[in-house]
């Protein structure tokens, strides 16, 4: 069954409009899941929505959004009045310019989707905006309002349809000054990035998913087919972490063993056992 669309409107490139709908392009519900449970009974743990200051539960019918201004002081926004300023961008998808693919910062990038026509009609006018998009070889960017906020949308052509990339808005993406400003100023010498760059030339390859394991995945799934077992679950030895003495040194052993290793045919990997029914928490 095809996911449901998680938004329904029209996408606009200045006269040109059509009826679209956004699909999300990734999902993690094959992902093993854990719930919470009472060590003591063994039931599931179950949350409550309740007042702060009595503890009585309060119904979903009373619950209503409010902004802190200050401690214990709230501002009450009517779910009406929240749809007041309901922006344009709430059922349409305005293409507002085009940039190049390169001009965003990845630290700008949040999630994809899908988007495609919705119905029979406005097959064509989507044909002419995506093949637009593609054959200028650039990203269209607009708005889009999903779970009550508005987005910028980032669309390019895929196939026969469109992806879009929401994106953050500046106010969201953190400075890297912060962060980098403590590190060291180190000067490399020309040997050491010889050797680094012939390190990168032997593992120089083509990006390929399905070449990647999720290794933790595979390790939940063998942990609980263990325990369905009634095996004794023991711990295994971590891998200690060694401090480099001598870097050309290192640069030079790394490169002896990327011979070695290219030179050593890779066995397939062994699929888990399969794994457990898989419950939502």
């Amino acid at each position: 069954m095809a996911p449901r669309a998680n938004w329904k409107g029209f996408l606009r490139l200045s006269l040109v409009t059509c009826p679209v709908a956004l699909y999300p392009a990734t999902s993690e519900s094959e992902k093993i899941s854990f719930n919470q449970l009472n060590r003591q009974t063994g039931h599931r743990i179950k949350y409550l929505k309740v007042d702060a200051d009595t503890g009585d539960e309060v119904p979903n019918e009373d619950i209503v959004k409010g902004y802190q201004l200050e401690k214990d002081q709230f501002i009450e926004v009517t779910k009406e009045e929240l749809e007041e300023i309901a922006l344009e961008s709430t059922r349409t998808i305005e293409i507002d310019e085009f940039v190049d693919r390169s001009d965003i910062d990845p630290r700008y990038l949040i999630r994809p989707y899908y988007l495609r026509p919705d119905g029979k009609v406005g097959h064509d006018a989507f044909a002419v905006i995506r093949e637009t998009i593609r054959e200028m070889d650039k990203v269209a960017i607009g708005r889009v309002v999903l779970t009550n906020r508005e987005h910028i949308i980032a669309l390019e052509a895929r196939d026969k349809g469109l992806i879009g990339t929401l994106l953050r808005y500046p106010y969201e993406v953190r400075s890297e000054q912060e962060y980098f400003d403590e590190i060291q100023d180190v000067k490399v010498t020309k040997d050491m990035l010889d050797l680094a760059r012939h390190i990168v030339n032997q593992k120089a390859g083509r990006f390929d998913p399905e070449k990647f394991e999720d290794h933790y995945e595979s390790a939940l799934v063998e942990l609980i087919n263990q325990k369905r077992a009634g095996k004794v679950i023991r711990p295994k030895e971590r891998p200690k972490g060694e401090n480099v003495v001598d870097l050309m040194d290192a640069l030079r052993q790394s490169v002896g063993g990327s011979v070695a290793q290219a030179a050593t045919p890779k066995k397939p990997a062994k699929k888990p056992a399969a794994g457990p029914r898989r419950r939502s928490a």
